[in-house]
């Protein structure tokens, strides 16, 4: 009987060594102590430049003059929420899980040389950089790894939409933005040919509440109108207008800005402004909700 005890001993001791050599081969490890840690760290308030380079495709985001832009593969101003949230997101990166250390498995996470590179950078030094990986099988959860190092760690959240986007998912949308309360007069152009003899009109603020043109009152018609007018949107964003100036379909003018509408042949609207070098295009509806007629504003008697 003691003799079967000492085996037993024995076995259970070798067992023991042999679980521990395990857990120390790279790429089995496990390290509760990370779990809970941020993957990276630095002050988000201090970050004035994004690298971002995913899909054979670099893109670059600097703050200038205390606002965001990509300045590659184009200039253009910067969609501010976006890069916010991007900034935001990587100093939240809360390690879940230490998964490899064998640098051979990176590429079963994708974070090896091809994965999603980010570099964030605070007063022109780089102060993380870190490679984006797949979402795990839960899909709470994406594989994430330092570059440099070769932990692979599982952290939380899907980063693929923050830090993997289209060039265009990166630009600023916006065609014209004010506060409602800043407009008080908006001009209406159109030509001639277009339609019946209100081809030029201006709605005017009579007060806080009240709107007119001329001495007609204006219906509720016009709570809509300036909704989608404060804050009008692009549906995508075009280098060569489809359009000449002898195709202008009507003009809008608020706050100083002038919005030009162009039709296409395929119904679409090429919009110009002139408070910027750029085209844009919007669908022939989102048009239609500020192309308006002065019978779509004045109240029925």
């Amino acid at each position: 009987m003691k003799r079967n005890s000492t085996i037993l001993l024995g076995i259970l001791v070798l067992l023991a060594i042999g679980t521990y050599l395990v857990l120390q081969q790279e790429g089995e490890q496990s390290r509760a102590s990370s779990v809970g840690d941020p993957l990276v760290k630095y002050d988000s308030a201090s970050v004035d430049k994004l690298e971002i380079f995913a899909n054979g495709n670099t893109i670059v985001l600097e703050k200038q003059a205390g606002k965001w832009m990509l300045t590659s593969p184009s200039t253009y101003p910067a969609d501010e929420t976006a890069v916010t949230a991007a900034v935001g997101k990587g100093k939240e990166l809360s390690v879940t899980g230490l998964i490899s250390t064998n640098p051979e498995k990176q590429s079963l996470y994708a974070v090896d040389s091809a994965g999603t590179l980010v570099k964030i950078f605070a007063n022109n030094n780089a102060v993380a950089s870190l490679r984006i990986g797949k979402p795990s099988s839960n899909w709470t959860e994406t594989y994430a790894r330092k570059e440099g190092s070769n932990e692979v760690y599982t952290v939380s959240g899907t980063l693929g939409p923050i830090f993997i986007r289209e060039t265009d998912n990166w630009r600023d949308k916006t065609i014209f933005k004010a506060d409602q309360n800043t407009i008080n007069e908006v001009k209406f152009l159109y030509p001639a040919k277009r339609g019946p003899a209100d081809t030029t009109f201006a709605l005017v603020r009579k007060d806080t509440v009240n709107w007119a043109i001329g001495k007609d009152s204006v219906g509720s018609a016009v709570t809509n109108f300036l909704n989608y007018l404060s804050n009008f949107q692009t549906d995508e964003f075009i280098s060569t207008p489809q359009t000449t100036a002898k195709d202008l379909a009507g003009m809008i003018e608020v706050n100083g800005t002038q919005l030009r509408f162009y039709k296409r042949p395929d119904n679409k609207y090429d919009v110009q402004t002139s408070a910027a070098p750029y085209w844009f295009s919007v669908s022939e509806w989102k048009a239609g909700q500020l192309l308006k007629r002065k019978s779509d504003f004045v109240s029925s008697k």
